[in-house]
């Protein structure tokens, strides 16, 4: 316990400490957000708003990490992941403010890219880490022996939670603060674990270490992008915090609670499409705006409401996960 919270302190004043010199770097340097022409009009003004934020939780990972782990083969796999996904989020970000491409990278290639790191995440788990191609039943001491099946339900979930985050960052502040409820369950499993809970039996001190370092990072980063945010994470930090979400459900073996722990990203996800589906299939659409936050929004709720009632909801979909992972 007493590291975690030293882990999640370290991260949080490295992330204070970058903040105020990344944001005036990327005003100099012109990276500003681009805002959707179909969006809530409240969200014309953040047009310009600096983007790439996400360098900062990242930073404040990799430096935590740095200072309170041996770097084992877990936090490094662990924290690789993190700057994969990161960096084919910065690629796309800087396409899209650098070469003013507003999609950024192309939908196939950044699938491509999310599917190659998913990938290489679960064979280096099960093949180095011996993690295994079972996954656990919750509520049950069943190990479902799934072979070649494990990968394929795995790599949706992976590439599924990146995509999931990246949908949610939308209103500012609800990506960073649901992800810090998730990364905070994943500090609570972690410790589980090094206490040998009878699910999860292995030592994962740097893994605790690790997702806490991404707690402190998000809470940091929230400070600067709070309502009005004064810089936006984009697909850098997005898809990082996804990958960092991801990895933890593969190497703690909670890929089947994942779903729930990751509730909010779940029904953001779910949300979409259905708003697709019901378009092509009858020409309607069930929600005003999509993703879902969209939709409040557009019902007269302000931003802030819809920010805190989604950070309520994520903090009891993370309640529920980690009974699953208790009982």
């Amino acid at each position: 316990m007493k590291i975690a919270l030293i882990s999640i302190l370290t991260a949080w004043v490295i992330g204070m400490i970058i903040g105020p010199l990344l944001i005036p770097l990327l005003r100099v340097l012109k990276f500003g957000q681009r805002v959707r022409n179909d969006g809530p009009k409240g969200h014309f003004k953040k047009a310009g708003t600096p983007t790439m934020g996400g360098l900062i939780f990242i930073a404040a990972m990799v430096g935590t990490l740095m200072i309170w782990t041996r770097l084992s083969d877990e936090a490094l796999l662990a924290a690789g992941m993190v700057l994969g996904f990161g960096f084919l989020g910065l690629l796309d970000d800087v396409i899209k403010v650098v070469f003013k491409r507003p999609l950024g990278l192309k939908a196939r290639e950044k699938i491509l890219g999310q599917f190659l790191l998913a990938a290489l995440l679960l064979y280096l788990s099960v093949h180095s880490f011996e993690r295994g191609t079972d996954l656990i039943v919750p509520l049950t001491e069943i190990k479902w022996q799934a072979g070649n099946l494990y990968y394929l339900i795995s790599l949706i979930l992976v590439v599924g939670t990146v995509n999931a985050v990246n949908l949610t960052d939308g209103l500012d502040g609800l990506a960073a603060g649901s992800s810090f409820l998730v990364y905070l369950g994943y500090v609570i499993i972690c410790l589980l674990a090094v206490t040998h809970s009878p699910l999860l039996t292995v030592d994962y001190l740097e893994l605790t270490i690790f997702a806490a370092a991404l707690c402190g990072g998000c809470l940091a980063f929230l400070f600067f992008n709070r309502y009005p945010a004064k810089i936006f994470m984009g697909d850098t930090g997005s898809l990082a915090l996804g990958g960092g979400i991801a990895v933890l459900a593969v190497l703690t073996k909670t890929e089947l609670v994942l779903p729930v722990l990751a509730g909010v990203f779940v029904l953001e996800t779910l949300s979409v499409m259905l708003q697709v589906l019901s378009f092509r299939l009858t020409g309607k659409r069930i929600f005003r705006m999509s993703p879902l936050h969209h939709h409040f929004e557009l019902l007269g709720w302000r931003e802030t409401k819809v920010v805190h009632v989604f950070w309520t909801l994520s903090a009891l979909f993370v309640f529920l996960g980690l009974v699953l992972v208790t009982v």
